[in-house]
């Protein structure tokens, strides 16, 4: 019975564990609770994947994202709301130190409702700007769905992104179109935490028909262009998420499945289903989320693993083992193309920098290692892996040993020195021919005197 009662707790554990490597506790935060029906196929995959889901409006009394110290939630969908504030304890204030204890934000925003000030603010505090008046549609007159937005062009169809940059994981790229209903643009800055997973076309411009007039002066404009993106993500140095997804609508049950219909083109039928699953597994913490299995340092002819002394100009070797989860398992890590690992054996300043090759994998692990000869200097040095890529979670790992110089009896002697036989041959010589000048002193007898 007791085995029994074991198993399934371990199975509940793992199907608990599968869903996110962050935890499974998700707050919607929307207008009212009853619009999550406009929602359900998106916040119904959701929970399928494991997700503990709370629905909180702002106006909720007590609501509130930490207790004692810690998070009570591992996860914030913000859905539009009419509400200009967030209220008392979902202030910007609070929502970094939610992302600074790595908690994970997805925020969605549309034109039909102006964005709460506490977002905007948020979103400063991250180099994204939004427009002044918080609201503005993005509009594209050359490629926009004609069946939905003959007139008011606010409905963009877009090809789905791909060749995001090069040397990064494509998490986002797929085949097909993505529909954009009334979607809010927003400029990013030059943060370096910063990536842009969708910009508009070249034609795109931010709009608001309530402010602004038909014909509209390049003064006038927010922007313009692939200066708008209209889906961002940035990853915190601590390797929390936060997703800008500039159309909410896209999470809407019609418009998952949508069919568009580009200018001069047939209907098709639009990827956003899979697009913003892809985007809130990314921004969960369901993909793209690496872990260090173990680390081993050794000298190449030995067996004692990770020791913490080692001599200059010694032939070591360094290994590391690395997972990457996928959505609800471990999987080995494999590097995307045109990108490399690499081991820095460093002091103050790396005196090694090497590329580290793969060496075998298993069934959830890739081991990449490299082998390299001590420099000749004494000193505390440490052996570092410092991979930081945009949509991965960052790796920084440092041991650190002791390199001592040659001890007495480990020189070598002078005679296998082949540099030094000349002196070793001028002292032989110096010795000798001392030697025979005493030997010639000692027994020379001295020339008698005559008589």
């Amino acid at each position: 019975m007791w085995s029994i009662l074991s198993a399934a707790a371990l199975l509940f554990a793992a199907a608990a564990s599968a869903v996110s490597t962050a935890g499974n506790r998700l707050l919607v935060v929307l207008d009212e609770v009853a619009e999550k029906d406009t929602y359900g196929q998106f916040l119904g995959d959701l929970t399928a994947r494991g997700f503990d889901i709370s629905y909180e409006t702002p106006r909720t009394e007590g609501l509130s994202l930490f207790h004692l110290g810690e998070r009570k939630y591992d996860h914030l969908l913000f859905l539009p709301s009419k509400v200009k504030g967030l209220g008392p304890n979902l202030t910007p204030n609070n929502l970094v130190n939610f992302v600074n204890a790595q908690g994970n934000i997805l925020v969605a925003l549309s034109s039909t409702v102006p964005a709460s000030t506490s977002l905007v603010a948020l979103l400063s505090e991250l180099d994204i700007s939004l427009p002044v008046e918080r609201t503005g549609t993005v509009i594209d007159h050359f490629n926009y769905d004609t069946v939905s937005a003959a007139e008011s062009h606010d409905v963009l169809v877009l090809d789905a992104p791909s060749n995001i940059r090069p040397g990064l994981k494509s998490y986002f790229e797929l085949p097909g179109v993505l529909a954009f209903p009334h979607a809010v643009g927003h400029v990013l800055g030059s943060g370096p935490l910063l990536t842009p997973v969708v910009r508009a076309p070249a034609t795109a411009y931010s709009y608001n028909p309530k402010e602004q007039a038909e014909v509209l002066d390049a003064d006038e404009l927010f922007a313009a262009g692939q200066q708008l993106a209209l889906v961002s993500v940035l990853q915190a140095r601590n390797s929390a998420r936060v997703t800008v997804l500039g159309s909410a609508e896209m999470l809407q049950d019609k418009w998952l499945d949508a069919k568009v219909t580009k200018v001069g083109g047939k209907s098709v039928k639009s990827e956003n289903k899979e697009f913003v699953h892809r985007v809130a597994g990314w921004t969960f913490q369901e993909l793209g989320v690496l872990r260090v299995n173990s680390i081993e340092h050794k000298l190449q002819d030995s067996d004692e693993v990770n020791p913490d002394i080692y001599r200059i100009k010694n032939d070591v070797s360094y290994t590391i083992s690395l997972s990457e989860y996928n959505w609800d398992k471990w999987v080995p890590f494999t590097l995307p193309d045109d990108d490399v690992l690499q081991l820095e054996f460093s002091m103050l300043s790396p005196f090694h920098r090497l590329n580290l090759t793969p060496a075998g994998t298993t069934d959830d692990a890739a081991v990449y290692s490299v082998a390299f000869t001590l420099p000749d200097q004494h000193g505390i040095f440490n052996f570092k892996v410092n991979y930081k890529r945009p949509f991965l979670t960052n790796i920084e790992e440092k041991n650190t040993v002791s390199v001592r110089h040659f001890a007495h009896d480990e020189w070598p002697r002078s005679f296998v020195i082949s540099g030094a036989w000349p002196w070793i041959s001028g002292i032989g010589a110096t010795v000798s021919g001392f030697v025979g000048f005493c030997a010639i002193w000692m027994y020379s007898k001295p020339v008698g005197k005559k008589n």
